[in-house]
């Protein structure tokens, strides 16, 4: 085929034709079709993307910006013949600046590989997401997690961006600073754009101090209710909490199976606080302690090593990969919603008492002190459509209650169906926006809008 063969001329040694990678990244981990990519292309730098981004144009192919494959909505899915733009040789640290509580970065590094580096500073890059993800794939989905109660997701935590537009032009947006007021935000714009108006090429992120001190709580609850009432509580309470999780008993069942954890199988909040000195520390979790028990709580385990802390937040992260364990054979619909923090308790009922009006085994987990849950249901494939329609019907109650379809997973092509009735008008501006950075329509086509 002439355009491949061109292709290859173009980056010698950085294109994969074969049938299995062609296949992994036309996939991600949560939309249940594949479909293999044109060619997968490995670019090592901002040259090099705008040389595929130049191919794509002159052969009019679309192109899908990759990063480790973590998302869940169909971001990767082609609808169309593409190519793969795969960012992970771009995954050096370019820069750390202590002094300035900063670091630049390029896309295809992952959040671990940043941490390790950054150690002997003193700093650590928050957004958690529980995946290895890479950051530019983070900033393109406008990821967050487990500590985005106290930290903000990507958006609070990108300063600047470097992007090649479709034309091949470079976009230099944000500034190295805590804070602008300078012309538009275009950088925001760019951040949950899901690949569809510009490749990122470079990130400056906020980084953070280490905590001093951390003090780690497992709190278990009759039911998710009472959990979700405890969540609201602390919320409300204004204490700083840094880190806000719900689990339901069949997560901690399947831990228990998957990790041999040994936690008691009813559902649990999984709390963390850090602070400067060990009053503040005592004194939030004494606070936290009542509210939990006005709430019902049934039983508080503390983890009292850096160890015991680390296994509690790694079965968190493995709480996905437990449920596949538990239910073998079978696929995975998960989605994400998210309500105002005073809605949340009616909004985890309305989903429990959703499953078992449907006749669904699922699972119901997540960052509770955001307001926003995940809800993953294991179905055999003759019973996804009935998985999918209580998806959808989540989605409705969510916005009904003022909330929103889709929290951190982004849109992809899974909720695009959900943007007009949240958006409204708005939507049409959000086409016009894709139309003006990409009027032939080359990046990502058919996510989002």
């Amino acid at each position: 085929m002439e355009k491949l063969e061109a292709l290859k001329r173009l980056f010698p040694g950085k294109v994969d034709l074969s049938e299995s990678e062609r296949l992994r990244h036309g996939k991600d981990e949560g939309y249940p079709e594949a479909r293999p990519v044109l060619a997968v292309v490995y670019p090592e730098g901002v040259e090099d993307v705008q040389k595929a981004l130049r191919w794509a144009r002159e052969w009019g192919v679309a192109v899908i910006p990759f990063g480790a494959g973590t998302s869940l909505e169909g971001h990767l899915y082609p609808v169309r013949e593409a190519i793969s733009l795969d960012l992970s040789r771009m995954n050096r640290v370019l820069e750390v600046r202590p002094q300035d509580f900063s670091c630049v970065v390029e896309p295809g590094l992952t959040r671990k590989a940043l941490n390790q580096a950054l150690k002997g500073t003193g700093l650590f890059f928050p957004v958690d997401p529980g995946a290895d993800a890479s950051l530019g794939g983070m900033a393109a989905t406008n990821a967050s997690g487990t500590t985005t109660v106290r930290y903000g997701g990507m958006r609070q935590n990108v300063l600047a961006l470097q992007v090649v537009l479709a034309s091949g032009e470079v976009l230099e947006l944000g500034r190295g600073v805590r804070k602008t007021s300078s012309g538009y935000d275009l950088k925001d714009l760019f951040i949950g754009s899901e690949g569809t108006l510009g490749v990122i090429t470079r990130l400056t992120l906020r980084l953070h101090p280490l905590p001093e001190h951390v003090h780690t709580l497992r709190v278990f609850f009759p039911g998710v209710e009472e959990a979700a009432e405890a969540s609201y509580r602390i919320m409300a309470s204004g204490l700083p909490v840094a880190r806000l999780e719900l689990l339901d008993e069949l997560a901690m069942r399947a831990l228990n199976r998957y990790l041999k954890a040994g936690f008691p199988e009813r559902p649990a909040l999984f709390l963390e606080f850090h602070a400067s000195t060990k009053e503040a520390l005592e004194a939030e979790r004494a606070s936290a302690l009542e509210l939990v028990r006005e709430a019902g709580a049934l039983e508080v385990e503390a983890a009292t090593t850096e160890e015991e802390r680390r296994r509690q937040w790694e079965a968190r992260h493995q709480a996905y990969w437990a449920l596949v364990h538990l239910f073998p054979g079978h696929r995975f619909l998960i989605t994400d919603t998210a309500v105002p923090l005073s809605r949340l308790p009616e909004m985890v009922r309305f989903a429990q008492g959703l499953l078992r009006e449907m006749g669904l085994t699922g699972n119901i987990l997540g960052h509770v002190g955001d307001g926003n849950f995940h809800t993953l249901i294991p179905v055999l494939l003759e019973d996804y459509p009935k998985a999918e329609a209580y998806a959808e019907r989540l989605v409705e109650k969510a916005l009904e209650l003022g909330g929103t379809c889709t929290a951190e997973h982004g849109v992809g092509l899974r909720k695009r169906k959900f943007l007009p009735k949240e958006h409204g008008p708005a939507l049409e501006w959000m086409r016009r926006l894709k139309a003006l950075f990409d009027p032939e329509g080359l990046l990502n086509p058919g996510k989002v809008v």
